[in-house]
């Protein structure tokens, strides 16, 4: 029986760094489509610079304060966004080459309206759907209208749409779960 050499394993294991580096670029691409709000919580990490890291939440006006930098605005930039924006703010001035990275350490609520046990706001998770959404909500009460559920999405109060129960809810948004007749 031949012995297995070490260097047999290698193309196994190449392949295998192969899926794992494209999943991680996959899951990096899906959050840099996300846009910051009022209320998320965001991580900005310097590498070698602890006294430049910090974990911020977005104000109503949509900044946040950085050591040295001052308020940044901030909303409506993807992580991806604000990470360029505090390497080029940062280099130069302060630091030589900084490497910056920024994740969300938590997402800004969503709201669920209307005939729900337990209407109100909610942490956002990323894949969220109406069907969660409610489940989140307490679920349907005996009033509830299965077929009138409609979104309103974040910072478009005049853009009420009617949607099923596997549609994707938003941070920000808010579901209003209208009371049946029958």
């Amino acid at each position: 029986m031949p012995q297995l050499r070490r260097h047999h394993f290698l193309p196994l294991i190449l392949g295998c760094l192969a899926l794992v580096f494209s999943a991680v670029l996959q899951a990096e691409d899906g959050g840099a489509e996300y846009r910051l709000g009022s209320g998320d919580r965001v991580r900005v990490s310097v590498f070698g610079e602890a006294d430049l890291s910090i974990i911020e939440r977005v104000s109503d006006r949509g900044t946040i304060a950085y050591p040295l930098l001052g308020e940044l605005a901030v909303g409506g930039l993807t992580p991806v966004e604000l990470a360029g924006l505090v390497t080029e703010r940062l280099k130069g001035p302060y630091l030589v080459d900084p490497n910056v990275t920024v994740t969300i350490e938590e997402y800004r609520q969503f709201f669920v309206m209307g005939q729900v046990n337990r209407p109100g706001g909610y942490a956002y998770a990323p894949g969220l759907t109406v069907r969660k959404a409610v489940s989140i909500a307490g679920g349907f009460t005996d009033r509830a209208s299965r077929g009138k559920l409609y979104l309103v999405p974040e910072g478009q109060p005049d853009d009420e749409r009617r949607v099923g129960e596997e549609a994707a809810l938003g941070p920000g948004d808010t579901l209003v779960v209208r009371e049946s007749f029958f």
